[in-house]
């Protein structure tokens, strides 16, 4: 009896590993749908505390991982010399499916210790009434006022989530609240807190800029080029757009056409370089649903441009009715230094030379309408002007790279080539990084197609591995069998160690 109780469950283990070997493509089909943001794969966990006390010490350089329940207050902590800008942002990130109104959104604020605010921005869902990643960022900039915010010392970085009613559990988790640490507190439950609907993922980025080498003017130049752009015109190039700041796909002037289209709550990033003294143009065009269905869509389509410490500059929106539509940014200003001292959100953002970045929502009511798609998007993206020499830092910007274009960087995205090996192109995902490295398969989810089909891979031999078990056990107990028979018989039987393993 117990030989054939151990015959009886290695049966039941092979058969239930292979349903659960067999379940795996159903499951990854299943998860076929995109995750929303495609978070930093290095990006470093960290919980915000209600208060500053406990206040967790961010690096600059580097990108973290948080998350913020409604109502949610947060403080993290920097810790600044007076030869440096910083720049944090915070990028918003509800489940899919989640229901937002039109003024939710997040805020970031940089304060010192006394409480003074250094500067804040608020980024809101806006009128598409989509769940998407929404991004607000807020510095401690050096010379912009004299009195405020100007030494050395411990700042804080506060992320709200505003336009809603706080929760009863109050402004975070219990387990902030008690001070507790996220090396305390599962991946798990986590990851199960932000897809609930009970909190938004965060990813933070923070980036220091090094101080000039001769100080220059500090007041905002005169308004730049108020005409028209050219239209860019020409055969379009395919280019899978990324799902984060992270896996961002690299485009140059041209006309794109992207791979996979674009489909009803779906965001897609691509980055563009541009340097010293260019001048920025984009315009977003959406196909026709070819479905002849009526109606229309406010605000369907909405495509933002963010700088390249992911501070906000503009934003364009269309409506959709079934036709092909188009939402445009141009007379953006070209990139000059003194940009940042105007008050014009459009002109100070154009602060930087480096990565802009574009990022393309469809919102979800499109689906109600005209279905989920995907539709056509084609990115019509226009750089004016010449290279120009840069300001002259004393330094190098944290991460480095930051605030400059290489010959590598505009090769990347002129052909998808990144390093020499295939990037942001029509057989990739997106590049990441200032050109140095291609996205990885755990940067874009479940979701992507790479993902599904090392699933099915690993599957596939996963099975065939567990049938040749499940052979060897049936060979095994049949040998045993035959043994005890052969035994009883006279028959010499093998020890263990030649035969079947001990039971």
């Amino acid at each position: 009896m117990g030989r054939r109780t151990v015959w009886w469950r290695a049966l039941a283990a092979v058969g239930a590993a292979l349903c659960a070997t067999a379940g795996l493509p159903a499951q990854a089909a299943a998860a076929g749908t995109p995750a929303p943001y495609a978070f930093a794969e290095d990006a470093t966990r960290v919980e915000g505390m209600p208060s500053t006390t406990g206040a967790v010490r961010l690096a600059p350089g580097k990108t973290y991982r948080s998350s913020i329940r409604e109502g949610g207050k947060l403080y993290y902590r920097l810790e600044l010399g007076n030869g440096a800008n910083a720049y944090v942002s915070a990028t918003a990130v509800p489940r899919m499916g989640t229901a937002v109104a039109s003024a939710e959104g997040v805020k970031v604020t940089v304060q010192d210790v006394n409480g003074h605010r250094c500067s804040s921005e608020t980024a809101r869902f806006g009128p598409t009434g989509s769940p998407r990643p929404v991004t607000a960022w807020a510095s401690r900039q050096i010379g912009r006022d004299p009195y405020m915010c100007q030494e050395a010392g411990t700042y804080y970085v506060l992320v709200e989530r505003v336009g809603t009613v706080a929760s009863s559990q109050g402004t975070q988790d219990t387990r902030s609240s008690q001070g507790l640490q996220g090396s305390q507190q599962s991946q798990e439950s986590r990851e199960s807190q932000e897809s609930s609907g009970e909190a938004w993922g965060l990813e933070l980025g923070y980036v220091l800029e090094p101080l000039l080498k001769q100080t220059g003017s500090t007041s905002a130049p005169e308004v730049g080029n108020s005409t028209s752009p050219a239209a860019v015109t020409g055969d379009a190039k395919r280019r899978r757009g990324g799902t984060s700041f992270t896996t961002a796909s690299a485009v140059a002037q041209g006309v794109w056409e992207e791979t996979d289209g674009i489909r009803a709550g779906q965001t897609l990033y691509y980055r563009v370089p541009v340097h010293w003294g260019q001048q920025l143009y984009a315009t977003a065009e959406l196909g026709g649903s070819g479905s002849g269905d009526d109606g229309y869509v406010g605000n369907a389509l909405v495509m933002s441009l963010y700088n390249p410490v992911r501070g906000f500059v503009d934003d364009a929106t269309a409506g959709y009715d079934g036709r092909q539509r188009s939402a445009d940014l141009d007379r953006i200003p070209p990139v000059r230094y003194d940009n940042r001292f105007a008050r014009d959100d459009r002109m100070s953002g154009m602060r930087f030379a480096g990565w802009y970045y574009l990022a393309v929502h469809l919102g979800a009511p499109v689906a109600e309408r005209f279905g989920e798609g995907p539709f056509g998007l084609t990115l019509r993206v226009g750089v004016a002007g010449s290279a120009a020499e840069g300001p002259g830092y004393l330094g190098t910007s944290e991460p480095a790279g930051v605030f400059e274009i290489t010959a590598a960087d505009q090769e990347a995205a002129e052909s998808g080539s990144v390093g020499g090996a295939t990037g942001a192109g029509e057989e990739s995902g997106g590049s990441a990084g200032s050109g140095t490295a291609e996205a990885s398969d755990g940067a874009r989810g479940i979701g992507d197609d790479h993902t599904v089909m090392k699933l099915v891979a690993v599957a596939g031999i996963g099975t065939g591995s567990l049938l040749v078990l499940g052979l060897g056990v049936w060979t095994v107990a049949a040998r045993r069998r035959t043994g005890v028979g052969a035994a009883g018989q006279g028959v010499a039987v093998k020890g263990p160690g030649h035969g079947a393993p001990r039971g």
